[in-house]
């Protein structure tokens, strides 16, 4: 029996998120920067550790389609290092694409210089790679642009409907043509692609996502063709077909985004190719900690104190951190913010919520708005401004004749 072609997945590296960091001094980064290439590191490490055969990144190397120069720089010297042991793809997400097909992708240079080592996925395609252990069969599918499909002719003066159904009959076309392509290679084969499979469970990527998203089914990856579907583009790691073969896998992003990603466990995949036989593992990396510390100090004498004290039971250090304080209105004065701010100086970063309760409400007690009738939100509306019982309830007579 051969020894298994050992491929590590990755994917999302989103170099230049830049949310709830501090900004670095001697750099003049951002703290939340250097967080992301810190997990490529780790990365390139465990690849070259474990003695890789190949290399798979499934898209969105950075945070936009237009990186500034260091973030390129700092991105091409980790791919460098990781080029140099093992093949690696490159493939092209949407926050790698322009919108105008005639400009570069922000992965393009590494094509320019014809980069050793390195396979740039910016159209979909099929290459028998070499490795140490044997050939793969690669094939790729970068993220589909419904802009791109709009420059069509026969597809100009459409409703976006029609062009969310030919973008869909393109996609499956294409990918029944590197289906075909793979199906004829005696060796384990490998698809790669970005971009969203229904029945996938979305993270955060969302909320920095650029253009619209069209999901794929999932019959057009999940073939027996394939021994390994390598997707990018959604954040949260997951395998689409656990009960089946091939495994269709989302990686998931190197670090958290925002909150959204705060239980979700980062990391990459760990593949061994064998045709028919392929097997893999997630490994975790050490992704910066997110971490919500929710405290009601409404019944509290000392809201500043119990906060304090939470904090410093909580585990802050070196975590980005939101507290949120429930408190009344009344205790706004108490609540010390030096004295917080100083419970929190060992985080990352951190932001304070304060939710005021409204005193109108909180005399609701219970009872929602929406099971009073009218009068009764009249009512209460009068007691929480201590209207005298005599005028209330004059006033209470009056209100009914006109809601009659």
């Amino acid at each position: 029996m051969t020894e298994p072609i050992r491929m590590l997945h990755f994917a999302d590296s989103h170099i230049g998120m830049e949310n709830y960091g501090k900004i670095d001094p001697n750099t003049g980064t951002s703290s939340r920067v250097r967080d992301f290439l810190d997990r490529l590191d780790e990365v390139v490490d465990y690849a070259i550790e474990h003695r890789a055969d190949l290399a798979v990144f499934a898209g969105d190397a950075f945070k936009d389609r237009s990186p500034d120069p260091t973030q390129q720089r700092e991105f091409a010297q980790r791919i460098k290092r990781l080029a140099d042991e093992v093949p690696t793809l490159l493939l092209v997400g949407n926050h790698d694409m322009p919108g105008m097909m005639v400009k570069a992708n922000s992965l393009d240079i590494f094509r320019a210089l014809d980069v050793p080592g390195v396979i740039v996925g910016y159209k979909d395609d099929t290459q028998v790679v070499q490795t140490a252990h044997g050939p793969v069969l690669l094939a790729w599918m970068p993220y589909p642009m419904r802009n791109r499909l709009m420059a069509w002719k026969k597809y100009q003066g459409k409703s976006i409907e029609e062009l969310n159904q030919g973008l869909r009959a393109e996609v499956a076309k294409r990918i029944a043509v590197l289906t075909e392509e793979a199906a004829v290679q005696d060796m384990p084969r490998v698809f790669v692609g970005h971009f969203t499979v229904e029945a996938a469970k979305f993270g955060s990527e969302r909320s920095v996502m650029l253009g619209g998203d069209l999901p794929i089914l999932k019959s057009m990856v999940a073939d027996p063709v394939w021994d390994y579907v390598a997707l990018g583009h959604i954040h949260k790691h997951q395998d689409l077909n656990p009960q089946g073969y091939p495994p269709v896998v989302y990686s998931g992003s190197l670090e958290r985004i925002d909150f959204g990603e705060e239980g979700e466990e980062k990391g990459f995949c760990w593949v061994e190719l064998q045709r028919s036989e392929t097997t893999w593992s997630f490994v975790p990396v050490n992704a910066r900690p997110f971490r919500t510390v929710s405290i009601d100090v409404r019944s509290e004498e000392d809201p500043t104190a119990v906060v304090v004290d939470a904090l410093e039971r909580a585990e802050t250090d070196g975590a980005v951190i939101r507290l949120q304080v429930q408190l009344r209105a009344d205790q706004i004065p108490s609540l010390r913010e030096r004295e917080i701010e100083g419970a929190l100086e060992d985080t990352a970063s951190f932001i304070v919520a304060r939710e005021i309760e409204d005193e109108a409400r909180a005399r609701l007690g219970e009872l929602s708005p929406e099971t009073l009738a009218p009068l009764e939100l009249i009512e209460r509306y009068f007691e929480s401004r201590d209207v005298d019982p005599e005028r209330l309830k004059a006033l209470l007579a009056k209100a009914g004749e006109l809601l009659e």
